[in-house]
């Protein structure tokens, strides 16, 4: 007599994707993560929901059968273990309460990695820790080979070895994750506001990971993006702020926005470029309250037979604006000021830090400065041999920039990320040290307005002291 063959629920992994099999009076509660496939006469679910998936059949006694996890626990202990402060502490408490699944926010400065390298250790599952640039890949295989004495894998820049603990570009995580998704059980994700893009989410929604954890300083993205990081990790469990840790983890700080008078005749020529570009946008109808205007204005520009001169009066007046004579003047003059610390200057083009590099002769780096150019800057900026070095966005993020004391903010978006993040690269702790950030604004013009929209963050309530430099 053969036997009855049992009724359960099967889950597979396939192409980054959960195919399920079973029963409909099985699945009934589940269905909300599923979708035919009548390819195969599956069910389909995204990879990412795994984790409440197999608890949902488990809390429901209903039987299944996990053919989809491709990992086991794994025995891991810290070699060289650090006293967690109390916010990484608090943070991995909140976390694991949350059943190993949220946002984590905490400036730079404040510990992440070594926060992350805690969590990694709580669960012992193999992880995979997924970064922006290959320069932090390398940082974290580095820092994760110190405290857990194995050798770290390593997916991008050349390098596809996939081991227990691997660390892994977004890209490349996109690349490969249809073939290694199901082989971790932990995923993380640092500077994880990249992780809402059109391509690096399937990083997120293609790993099946019960354990996820999400990594930044500055959560916030202008298209709310957050809210997906939400859905594919977890919700933020625990926030630490400059201002709280200020004094003790990171180092006191103050913010000084210099207010500078344009010449008389850059004002000239600012007010005529300006009033070009502003006609242009009341006899249209822009008013960039929506997230088309821009497009819209470009496309207008494109097709008016005035529009070529529109658009270079906006960025004339744009150049005028961040690029001052003013500027250079008390970019130097700042430069002398604290002449016996490290100083980093930040502009918003790559042309005005190569002006400054020029005329001042100070090293500078940006996204075309090679990688052994670059590290070799960084290494003399640590030494103190280079006490000033400039950059445009690359040192934003995603570079292990050695510790400074004064940041100089020549130009910059209205992004709040951007400029929390220039802050959080002075903020270093070392005794005796005040961080003073520094931000240089053309009086009169449009960067008063996007000095107030990126300074919307409680990192710089109650801390600005306005100063004002007039042309005698």
């Amino acid at each position: 007599m053969i036997p009855k063959k049992e009724k359960k629920v099967t889950v597979r992994f396939d192409q980054g994707t959960l195919l399920v099999d079973g029963p409909e009076e099985y699945i009934s509660n589940i269905w909300r993560y599923l979708k035919n496939d009548p390819r195969t006469g599956s069910f389909r679910a995204q990879a990412y929901h795994y984790a409440p998936i197999i608890l949902e059949l488990h809390y429901s006694k209903i039987p299944f059968s996990d053919m989809a996890k491709g990992f086991s626990p794994l025995e891991l202990s810290l070699k060289n273990p650090l006293e967690p402060l109390p916010h990484q502490s608090d943070a991995l408490k909140q976390w694991t309460d949350a059943q190993g699944r949220g946002t984590v926010v905490m400036p730079t400065g404040a510990g992440k990695t070594y926060f992350a390298v805690m969590a990694i250790n709580a669960v012992k599952r193999p992880a995979l820790i997924i970064v922006p640039t290959i320069d932090l890949m390398m940082q974290w295989a580095s820092v994760l080979e110190k405290f857990f004495g194995i050798k770290c894998g390593m997916l991008g820049g050349g390098s596809k070895e996939i081991l227990d603990i691997t660390v892994s570009t977004y890209d490349s995580a996109v690349l490969n994750m249809e073939f290694i998704g199901n082989r971790f059980g932990i995923v993380v994700f640092d500077e994880c506001h990249h992780l809402p893009g059109p391509v690096n989410r399937l990083a997120g929604s293609m790993c099946l990971a019960p354990y996820r954890l999400a990594l930044t300083a500055t959560p916030e993205r202008e298209d709310e993006g957050e809210k997906l990081i939400h859905e594919l990790v977890g919700p933020i469990v625990y926030e630490a702020h400059i201002d709280q840790l200020e004094g003790h983890v990171l180092a006191p700080y103050r913010t000084v926005r210099l207010m500078l008078e344009l010449e008389e005749n850059e004002r000239k020529e600012y007010e005529s470029n300006r009033r070009i570009y502003t006609e242009f946008l009341r006899a249209n109808g822009i008013y960039f309250t929506s997230k088309n205007d821009w497009n819209r204005f470009l496309a207008l520009c494109a097709r008016n037979p005035g529009g070529r001169r529109v658009f270079e009066a906006f960025m004339k007046q744009k150049r005028i604006a961040r690029g001052g004579r003013s500027k250079f003047l008390k970019v130097w003059e700042l430069i002398n000021k604290h002449k016996d610390e490290r100083i980093l200057i930040f502009t918003a083009e790559n042309d005005m830090a190569y002006e400054l590099g020029g005329r001042f002769f100070l090293p500078v780096i940006t996204h075309r400065t090679k990688a052994a150019e670059r590290k070799e800057m960084l290494d003399c900026f640590r030494s103190g041999e280079y006490p000033v070095l400039l950059t445009s966005k690359v040192l934003n993020e995603g570079v292990d920039v050695p510790e400074a004391s004064i940041g100089i903010v020549v130009s910059g978006s209205a992004s709040i990320r951007e400029h929390v993040q220039r802050l959080g690269r002075i903020l270093r702790a070392v005794n005796g040290k005040e961080a003073i950030l520094y931000e240089l604004i053309s009086e009169g013009t449009s960067e008063v307005s996007v000095s107030r929209r990126r300074t919307e963050h409680r990192a710089y309530k109650n801390n600005w002291s306005k100063r004002f430099y007039r042309k005698k």
